[in-house]
C-alpha cells in the first residue's frame, strides 16, 4: 500500500512529505524534532518541525487514528479547546517493505505546557486549584457539547497561561464519544475516572517528591467533582422568580456571563396561575469574553485575557473626550476600540523585545505587563503610567526570570511573575 496522507488543508501534505515516513517514530533523527516536553502516552509520541509548523506526530492502529482525527475535527467545529488536527499518515513501511503503525498529526499548542513539566518545580497548591478550575471547565465545556471523553486525566490535558489562570486543552481523544446530549450516568463516569486518574497522577508525582507536602492526592483528586459539580449547577439549574421580576433573569444571565458563558437559547415559562415564572437556559456557550473582545478589537484570546483585556480598554476608553456612551455623536466603541489597539496594546507589545518575550502570547504578556505596572503603582503609592512598567519590566524582570515553557527551538523562555 502507498504512502497515504489524509489532511485538513491542502497545504500540508507537501509540508509532511519530507518527514522520515520509513522509519519507526523512535528511530527518527533528531535534525527532524523539535525538544519539546512530552507528557505520558500510551503511545510514541514526538513533536517534529514540518515546513514553518511544529507538529505533534503520534503512532497508533489505523482505525484509531481515523477516528480520533475525526473527533478531533468535530470539537474544532464545536468551538472546544483541543489540539489541531492536521493530518493522518497510511501506508508507511520500512526499507525492507515491513509495514509501521500509522500517525495521528496534530498543530503542537504553542505556549502549552504537560502537567509533569509544571510539576518540575514543586507548585504551590493555589496554582494546583487553578489546574483543577481549568480542567473542570474543559469538562464541563466538554459534557454541554455531548462529548463524552472517557479518560479525563492530566496527562490528557495541555495547559496555557490565561492572565493569572490556566486555560487547558483536551489532547487525547482516543476515546471519546460524541452525543447529541450526554446522560447523567455518563457525566458522573467521565467524572469519576477523572477523580481516579488525577487522584493516581498526583500519588505518582508525591513518590517522586515532586509533589507539595501540604498536597493530599486523594482529597486533591475529588476536588475536581467538586468544581465541576458547582459550575455545572450554575449553568445548567432551573431557577423560578415571581412573576412580573423578569430583571431576576437579566441578573441569572449576567451571572453566567461573568463565569465566561453566554446563553444562546433558554426556555421561560409562566406557572398556570402565573404567580410564578420558571427560567431555564437550554444552551450555553463558553467564550463570552472572548467574543466580546474579538468584535471590538479582532483580537483571538482565551477567555481571562479577553476579561482583563475589556477592563483595560473600557478604563481607557473613559479617559477619551469622545467617549459618551448613548450619544449618537460620540465615537462608537468599535472605533474607540481599535484605536486603543492601535495606539495602546500594539505598541507596549511591540516595546517588549521579541528575544525576551519568548513563547508569550501578545495577550498574556500585556496582561503580566498590567500586573507589573499594579505592583510599581502600589509601591509607589501612585499610578507609575504603563511605560514606565514596560521600562521596569524588560529592564529588571525579563532578563532574570527564566520559566519552564520552552519554544520551538527548544530554548527557555520567561516565567511571567505571577505564575
Amino acid at each position: 500500500m502507498a504512502l497515504q496522507i489524509s489532511a485538513t488543508n491542502p497545504e500540508h501534505p507537501a509540508l509532511l512529505l519530507d518527514l522520515p515516513w520509513q522509519l519507526p517514530l523512535e528511530q527518527w533523527p533528531e535534525q527532524v524534532l523539535v525538544p519539546l516536553p512530552r507528557g505520558i502516552s500510551r503511545h510514541v509520541v514526538r513533536y517534529a518541525r514540518a515546513g514553518s509548523e511544529v507538529v505533534a506526530v503520534k503512532e497508533l492502529a489505523e482505525r484509531p487514528a481515523v477516528r480520533e482525527f475525526e473527533l478531533l475535527r468535530d470539537l474544532d467545529r464545536l468551538g472546544i479547546p483541543a489540539v489541531d488536527p492536521l493530518a493522518v499518515v497510511t501506508g508507511r513501511a520500512d526499507g525492507d517493505g515491513e509495514p509501521l503503525e500509522p500517525v495521528l498529526i496534530t498543530r503542537h499548542l504553542g505556549g502549552s505546557m504537560p502537567y509533569r513539566s509544571m510539576f518540575e518545580t514543586t507548585l504551590r497548591p493555589a496554582t494546583m486549584l487553578r489546574l483543577m478550575d481549568a480542567l473542570a471547565v474543559l469538562l464541563v465545556r466538554l459534557h454541554l457539547a455531548g462529548f463524552a471523553w472517557g479518560d479525563c486525566s492530566l496527562s490528557n490535558t495541555l495547559f496555557r497561561r490565561d492572565a493569572g489562570a490556566y486555560a487547558a486543552y483536551l489532547v487525547d481523544a482516543e476515546t471519546g464519544e460524541l452525543h447529541p446530549r450526554l446522560s447523567s450516568g455518563q457525566r458522573d463516569y467521565d467524572l469519576d475516572l477523572a477523580r481516579v486518574n488525577i487522584s493516581g497522577e498526583l500519588l505518582d508525582l508525591e513518590a517522586s517528591g515532586a509533589l507539595h507536602p501540604s498536597v493530599d492526592a486523594i482529597e486533591f483528586g475529588a476536588e475536581i467533582c467538586e468544581r465541576y459539580t458547582r459550575l455545572w449547577e450554575e449553568l445548567t439549574r432551573t431557577s423560578v422568580y415571581p412573576a412580573g421580576k423578569y430583571h431576576y433573569i437579566d441578573r441569572r444571565v449576567r451571572r453566567l456571563n461573568d463565569l465566561g458563558f453566554d446563553v444562546a437559547e433558554m426556555q421561560i415559562a409562566h406557572s398556570s396561575n402565573g404567580d410564578t415564572v420558571t427560567f431555564v437556559p437550554k444552551v450555553v456557550d463558553a467564550g463570552h469574553h472572548q467574543r466580546q473582545l474579538l468584535r471590538l478589537t479582532g483580537l483571538d484570546t482565551e477567555e481571562n485575557q479577553a476579561r482583563r483585556l475589556l477592563t483595560d480598554l473600557e478604563s481607557w476608553m473613559a479617559t477619551q473626550d469622545d467617549y459618551a456612551p448613548g450619544d449618537p455623536l460620540a465615537a462608537r466603541p468599535e472605533v474607540l476600540a481599535h484605536r486603543w489597539v492601535r495606539d495602546v496594546f500594539r505598541p507596549t507589545v511591540r516595546a517588549v523585545p521579541p528575544e525576551l518575550r519568548g513563547s508569550m502570547d501578545p495577550a498574556e504578556l500585556y496582561h503580566e505587563l498590567l500586573e507589573h505596572r499594579w505592583y510599581l503603582s502600589e509601591r509607589a503609592q501612585h499610578d507609575i503610567g504603563l511605560d514606565t512598567a514596560v521600562e521596569d519590566y524588560v529592564a529588571n524582570i525579563l532578563p532574570r526570570v527564566r520559566g519552564t515553557l520552552s519554544d520551538a527551538a527548544g530554548e527557555d523562555t520567561p516565567t511571567p511573575p505571577s505564575a
